[in-house]
C-alpha cells in the first residue's frame, strides 16, 4: 500500500480564509456546509451532531489559536479536511484562549482508526512547527494554506 498523502484529503475548495463565523457553533457549521457543497458529507445536521459527540469527549482547542474538531460519521462520503481562518473566537469555556484557525476532520467510519490516526498525526506534526504555524496564520488564500501541508 502506498504512503498516505495529504493531497488525498485536503483540497483548495475546502479551505476558506475569510470565515464569517463569530463562535464555535457557526464555525463548525460553516465548514460543514463547505464539506456538503463538495460532496464530502451527505447531511450537514447529522454530521455536525457527530462532531459534537466528539467535542463532548474533550476540548479540541489544541492551543496556539488552533482547533481541530472532528466528526467520525456515517454521513461522511469522503474522508476530508476543511480548513477555515477566522477572526479570533472563543472555542471552549474551559480556557480563555481564542481560536483563529479551525481544521475540521470529516472521517468515514471505515477510516475511523488507521486513516484517521495517520491523518491526525501528519497534521499534528505540521502544527508542531512554529514556522508552519506562522505561515498558516498569515496565509491569505487557499493555495497558501495548502502549500504549508504539501
Amino acid at each position: 500500500m502506498r504512503e498516505m498523502d495529504m493531497k488525498d484529503f485536503l483540497f483548495e475548495d475546502l479551505v476558506k480564509v475569510d470565515m464569517n463565523s463569530t463562535n464555535k457553533k457557526e464555525a463548525i457549521n460553516e465548514l460543514s456546509e463547505l464539506l456538503y457543497e463538495k460532496n464530502c458529507i451527505n447531511d450537514i445536521e447529522a454530521f455536525v451532531k457527530d462532531v459534537y459527540l466528539r467535542e463532548a469527549e474533550g476540548d479540541t482547542n489544541i492551543g496556539q489559536g488552533i482547533a481541530i474538531p472532528h466528526g467520525k460519521s456515517e454521513h461522511v462520503l469522503k474522508t476530508s479536511l476543511a480548513i477555515g481562518k477566522i477572526n479570533p473566537i472563543e472555542w471552549d469555556s474551559s480556557d480563555d484562549e481564542k481560536v483563529e484557525l479551525v481544521i475540521l476532520f470529516a472521517v468515514r467510519m471505515v477510516d475511523k482508526t488507521s486513516v484517521h490516526l495517520k491523518l491526525l498525526s501528519q497534521v499534528a506534526s505540521k502544527l508542531g512547527n512554529d514556522e508552519v504555524l506562522e505561515k498558516l496564520k498569515s496565509a491569505n488564500s487557499p493555495s497558501e494554506v495548502l502549500s504549508v501541508f504539501f
